[in-house]
């Protein structure tokens, strides 16, 4: 599995690049503020097809290059359904943002537990509402992998005093994340990795 992660202004947000190696299909998560000439940049030098674009959530600083991806690659866009109202009417969330985010409309509206694949790589969509209502982490069970948006961070959990916010969900989603295996490598929405078993989530 290739991984390349990009931070973005104005809050470091990560947008993520992954590939098959062997069918060299690839796939891009949250497409933040300026990422995506460097996304495609980093698929063309690899020789990679990008064909897919996963949306953790839909706050603004996720989405900010979205249309300008799904432009250039033709992928289709894949977000939970209670967060696609505002990729397709950005800002219609309440969440004050900082740049202008153009709409577009979703292609796959996401299920707990969906399976999704690129390449060979099979990734399993978790719901975690907390920071947002259709908030989904991707994991990886062959990897060891997880994509938490802004469920779980380095030493930190998502936001929940947003007008998306669902504090009383937060701990179900920790819970069932805690089950994950404890060397689950985690790549969060923003900042650095961690494992499953650093942030010790079965203690929220």
């Amino acid at each position: 599995m290739f991984l390349f992660r990009l931070s973005c202004p104005p809050y470091g947000t990560n947008a993520i690049l992954f590939a098959c190696k062997e069918t060299l299909k690839a796939a891009v998560v949250d497409p933040a503020n300026g990422s995506a000439p460097a996304l495609i940049k980093k698929a063309e030098e690899h020789g990679f097809q990008i064909e897919k674009i996963l949306l953790t959530h839909s706050h603004w600083d996720h989405i900010v290059d979205l249309a300008a991806l799904k432009e250039a690659t033709k992928a289709p866009v894949y977000v939970h359904r209670l967060d696609a109202g505002n990729v397709e009417h950005p800002g219609s969330d309440n969440v004050p943002g900082l740049v202008m985010v153009r709409p577009t409309v979703p292609d796959v509206l996401l299920e707990d537990g969906q399976e999704i694949t690129v390449g060979h790589l099979q990734i399993q969509v978790i719901h975690t509402p907390g920071h947002a209502r259709g908030a989904v982490c991707f994991y990886f069970p062959h990897e060891h992998v997880l994509f938490s948006g802004d469920t779980v961070f380095r030493g930190a959990i998502g936001h929940l005093s947003l007008a998306t916010s669902e504090p009383e969900k937060m701990s179900g989603s920790l819970q069932r994340l805690s089950q994950l295996p404890p060397d689950t490598r985690v790549i969060p929405g923003h900042g650095g990795e961690t494992t499953i078993g650093r942030e010790r989530l079965g203690d929220y």
